[in-house]
Parts: C-alpha cells; sequence; structure tokens
C-alpha cells in the first residue's frame, strides 16, 4: 500500500507528539519529518523517553524548502502568530498544510486581531482555509490544501449545539457555555497556574468573557442559524491531565424530550463515527473519552423551565487536536477517516 509522506513541526509539543503516537500507526502515513525550531538536532526521546526506539530520527530544523523535499503533508502544531507567518511559505513549496493553531480559524482578519494579539494572516489564505470540523465539514475538507483544525473547546462545544441549532429547537440568543478542561490544554510550558501546588485539588475560573475561542465558536454558530450569534462562555481548569466537559444551556423554542434529541442527533450524525450520542438520562464523562477521538454527547430537557442541557465530552489533546488533525488528514486525502484513528477509550 503506498503511503503519504508528512512532517510535523512543533513535534516537542503535546499536540506534536500526540500526532506522533497515532500516526506511527497509521497504515498509510509514513512520518518523513519530526521539527523542532527550539531542539533541532536533538533526538526527541531527550524530551520524551516514551518514544525511546520509535522515533530514532533527530529534531529537524524548520525550513519550508527542507520540509517540502522530504514530505508531502506537513501538521503546523505551533502557537498561534508563528503558524501565520510559517504556513503561507510550506504553501508556497506546494506541500499541503493542516494548522493545529489558531491562525486561520477566523476569515476576519480585525477580529483575529482583536482576540489572538498577533497580526493576522493574509486575508487571501483565510478565506482559502477550510474550517476542519470534520463531522460537520468533512465535504469541504476533501482535497483541501490548507485545513484549519478546530480549537478544543469549540469542537467540544460545536458538536453539541449544531444539530438542535441548525433544527432551529433553541433560543439562538440563550446559550451559555460552561466548559472545564484538563491542564494539558496549557500545553508543556511552565506557568504558575499549572504548577502542582496551584491547580492540584483545585478548580480554577480563567479568562472570563475574554477567552480567544469565544469569536471562533460564534463564528460557526452564525453560519448554522443564518443570523449573528453570541454566547456566554465561561472556561475553567480542573486537576486532571486531558479532558473537556463543555456544559452548554440554552432555552428551547418549543416541547423537546429527551428522546426526541436523541433522534435528532442520532439523524445528524449518522455515518459519523466519531460521535456518540447517549441514551435519554444517561450522560457522558471525560474519563469515558480519555485517549480517543471520540465525542460523546448526552442531554437533559427540562419542562419546567424550558431550558435545554447538553453536555460533550472529548480528550482536548485528541478529537479537540491531533486526532481531529488526523481524520482531516484521512478526508483531505479520500481516505476512511478512521484511518489510524480505531482506539478505543483507555480505561479506567
Amino acid at each position: 500500500m503506498e503511503k503519504i509522506k508528512v512532517a510535523i513541526v512543533g513535534s516537542t509539543g503535546y499536540g506534536g507528539v500526540e500526532l506522533i503516537r497515532f500516526l506511527l500507526g497509521h497504515p498509510r502515513v509514513e512520518i518523513a519529518s519530526v521539527i523542532s525550531a527550539s531542539s533541532a538536532g536533538a533526538p526527541i526521546t531527550e524530551g520524551f523517553p516514551h518514544l525511546s526506539n520509535l522515533v530514532t530520527r533527530p529534531l529537524d530544523g524548520v525550513d519550508p524548502r527542507e520540509i517540502a523535499e522530504k514530505a508531502d503533508v506537513v501538521f503546523t502544531a505551533t502557537p498561534s502568530g508563528v503558524s501565520g507567518k510559517l504556513v503561507p511559505q510550506l504553501l508556497a513549496a506546494g506541500l499541503r498544510v493542516i494548522d493545529l493553531s489558531g491562525d486561520f480559524r477566523i476569515k476576519d482578519g480585525a477580529v483575529y486581531e482583536t482576540w489572538y494579539k498577533h497580526e493576522a494572516p493574509e486575508a487571501g489564505l483565510l478565506e482559502k482555509a477550510v474550517y476542519g470540523l470534520s463531522e460537520v465539514n468533512g465535504a469541504q475538507v476533501k482535497g483541501a490544501e490548507l485545513i484549519s483544525n478546530p480549537g478544543c473547546y469549540p469542537t467540544a462545544t460545536l458538536l453539541g449545539l449544531i444539530p438542535v441549532l441548525r433544527e432551529g429547537w433553541i433560543d439562538p440568543g440563550s446559550i451559555i457555555i460552561d466548559a472545564k478542561s484538563g491542564v494539558s490544554g496549557a500545553g508543556r510550558g511552565t506557568s504558575l497556574i499549572t504548577h502542582y501546588a496551584e491547580i492540584n485539588e483545585n478548580l480554577k475560573v480563567y479568562k472570563v468573557n475574554k477567552h480567544q475561542h469565544i469569536p471562533e465558536i460564534e463564528q460557526c454558530l452564525s453560519e448554522v442559524a443564518g443570523e449573528a450569534v453570541t454566547v456566554t462562555f465561561t472556561t475553567h481548569l480542573t486537576p486532571m491531565t486531558r479532558g473537556i466537559m463543555s456544559t452548554i444551556y440554552a432555552g428551547l423554542k418549543g416541547t423537546y424530550t429527551e428522546e426526541n434529541l436523541v433522534e435528532l442527533y442520532r439523524q445528524y450524525y449518522e455515518g459519523k463515527p466519531f460521535v456518540r450520542i447517549r441514551e435519554s438520562g444517561k450522560w457522558p464523562a471525560t474519563k469515558e473519552v480519555f485517549g480517543s477521538n471520540y465525542c460523546d454527547i448526552g442531554f437533559a430537557a427540562d419542562p419546567r423551565t424550558g431550558r435545554l442541557t447538553i453536555i460533550s465530552v472529548i480528550d482536548n489533546v485528541v478529537k479537540g487536536a491531533a486526532g481531529q488533525a488526523i481524520q482531516n488528514l484521512n478526508l483531505m486525502m479520500g481516505w476512511d477517516e478512521t484511518l489510524g484513528l480505531q482506539l478505543s477509550p483507555v480505561y479506567p
């Protein structure tokens, strides 16, 4: 079976290392280059001994021409502000790109600059980038040259909201999102907020009304609703390594039971193997998707208040980053979208 060659820029971050873990078992992929601007020439096992005997080549530096000589597709798992400058060079070198940063998610450059505090990429590239929410935009991903991989919080939130918003069952102006993430979402860099003594046995709220994923969520929901949608979005850091739980509240526009919701969501996600809908009265937990590319969704409809509660969980490093990026690679290449991703959650 012919394989394509891929490169990973940002191989020494959690997203890059998770890409390596999955791609080592992908039947149609060969990892041709693992790249780090800060550690070029060193073995990746210096920082990640768990890859001993699995990745033996030294880390390459960031040179678009050299990357193009080795690879067909490149994943850019870099901080925001870096990809915006690097990706145009990679595209000019003839590579296809799947970007895991936030640099190409927001179509309006001025909005991007307001929230991310970086100069926006060129407008033509923002327009060209396909927003790779795999279950929703899979048709556009096929054959694309530039895919912008969604953020972790938006993935959990949008998969939980889109079917019911699209059907008109909720009031778009009533959406409140209470989201919680494990500390791996903050990356590997040290900071006070992720210091063990600060986060252990603690629950912290952060970036209240200021999280950079807010415009990403609102942009997608507005496209679905056909009108401007604004949300209240609050994020919390929890003392666990992986996982996101997005608990979403919205006013119902009619009388709908949990059974109605289960049927609606199962129809919408029919044929989408990585979204699992719970039965009425059963709700997912982060442990049940740990280490996997699944998004599990459950519901509670309250006739007393007329509100709907949606609970959506993912592994932030997999479905929220590397796993969805590989799912997008599969769709881009016209392969079965589950290739290399058929791992059950790790339990317990």
